[in-house]
């Protein structure tokens, strides 16, 4: 069985940490104690680890609450970390 991909992370404090391709980033944040861990349901709905993507890629892998990211936010690159995978190495920033 093939290992997932791991990319780093940089965040919004400075520090970096790693996040295999198949986990949240919020949950690879929250396994490295790194950056500014703020999370609630874990499901997309509460906004509480919403941030912003400054550079790199990811996928949307499962629904963002419109109440807490409007579709510009999302095309400003405004997410739930809860929801999103990485697709290249990150750099998030506080929003």
């Amino acid at each position: 069985m093939m290992e997932a991909r791991t990319f780093t992370i940089l965040s919004s404090t400075g520090e970096s940490f790693p996040c295999r391709a198949d986990e949240s980033v919020l949950s690879a944040m929250r396994r490295a104690a790194a950056g500014p861990i703020r999370y609630g349901c874990f499901g997309g709905g509460c906004g509480a680890c919403k941030m912003q993507i400054v550079s790199g890629s990811f996928s949307v892998f499962k629904p963002m609450s419109r109440a807490h990211v409007s579709p510009q936010d999302e095309q400003n690159s405004i997410v739930l970390l809860c929801c999103i995978l990485p697709l290249s190495d990150l750099t998030l920033a506080e929003v």
